[in-house]
């Protein structure tokens, strides 16, 4: 069976760290607001420790979001290769956190996706070490290393990455996982 390596946030969830930021500002963003990879830059660097006290009593699994086609596809995927799902729990602004995040993303990939063996989950930041034949990701130096086939799934973030860049990276540009069910099944 041929191997895939599949992110977690932007990829098969989404929407938990927006809720938990919209909450503790009391604003409503829309994910369209946000301008950088980290969602949290929106906060004013003042309240930071708040910021931090409040994140660290929530689980931002609780608040996220299967993304569309998601669980069908990746269950139809289960049946003709090795899936891996790959995702970093180290936060950039609160590693103390960042074993409460481990435990809270093993729980809600455990709970969602049942046909998924935990021995498959890579709980990871370096994901350039990850050699595989397929890799999916939100974030294009992810995709980096080893892999005949390389999709970079559409978030937020990554929407002005151009398609000369992706061309010159040998990276195709999926929109959802129906974009992907046609292209690996």
């Amino acid at each position: 069976m041929k191997k895939i390596m599949v992110d977690m946030d932007d990829v098969i969830c989404d929407g938990g760290f927006l809720s938990l930021v919209n909450q503790f500002l009391g604003t409503n963003y829309k994910i369209e607001d946000i301008k950088t990879y980290y969602i949290q830059d929106v906060i004013p660097k003042e309240r930071y420790p708040e910021w931090t006290a409040f994140f660290n009593t929530k689980n931002v699994y609780d608040y996220c979001n299967m993304l569309p086609d998601t669980y069908q596809v990746l269950e139809k995927l289960s049946k003709k290769y090795e899936i891996y799902i790959t995702t970093a729990y180290i936060f950039r602004d609160n590693e103390e956190y960042s074993a409460n995040n481990l435990k809270n993303k093993f729980e809600w990939l455990y709970k969602n996706l049942p046909f998924i063996s935990p021995n498959n989950y890579i709980f990871t930041t370096n994901k350039e070490i990850i050699d595989c034949n397929i890799k999916i990701d939100d974030k294009l130096s992810n995709l980096k290393g080893k892999a005949e086939t390389k999709l970079l799934f559409t978030a937020y973030h990554n929407k002005m990455i151009t398609d000369k860049e992706l061309k010159r990276n040998g990276v195709i540009r999926v929109n959802g996982w129906k974009d992907i069910e046609k292209i690996l099944l």
